[in-house]
């Protein structure tokens, strides 16, 4: 599957996060996204709700794509596809290299580093605001994946 593969490439390959990791049971249960450019798989996101608590997660942008919008626009989808679910609360676990862009996008910060799969991270919440229609034609990049990840 295209998501599987973005996820291998970009945290198993670039990150040297060790496949066992992750790949998890989470992957049954969570909603997928996958954003295309020119009809190519180039970055990937998941959401797991519990409740009414919506964790993002598995953010992943092909290294050639890049800080060209792919991100942000899967990030929106799925904080927008989180709402829809009446998710009240939605966070992540943003690589510690990584958290100017979430905080850009809406997430602070809380709590301490933590080590994940060896890489330093930290548990942001979401606190922003989006508005459906407006933002949702800013990420028609990003599509939600019908398929299971196995």
């Amino acid at each position: 599957m295209q998501a599987l593969a973005i996820r291998i490439r970009v945290f198993v390959q670039e990150q040297l996060v060790p496949a066992e990791i992750e790949l998890d049971s989470e992957d049954q249960r969570a909603i997928h996204f996958l954003a295309v450019k020119s009809g190519k798989a180039v970055g990937t996101a998941r959401i797991v709700l519990r409740h009414d608590t919506a964790k993002i997660g598995r953010m992943a942008v092909l290294k050639s794509f890049r800080r060209k919008g792919v991100g942000a626009a899967l990030l929106k989808r799925a904080i927008l596809a989180a709402k829809r679910l009446h998710a009240r609360r939605i966070y992540l676990h943003a690589q510690v290299a990584v958290i100017g862009f979430y905080q850009r996008m809406g997430f602070r910060a809380v709590g301490r580093v933590f080590d994940e799969a060896g890489i330093a991270h930290r548990k942001m919440l979401f606190g922003g605001e989006l508005t459906t229609r407006h933002d949702l034609r800013k990420v028609e990049g990003a599509q939600r994946l019908k398929s299971k990840m196995n």
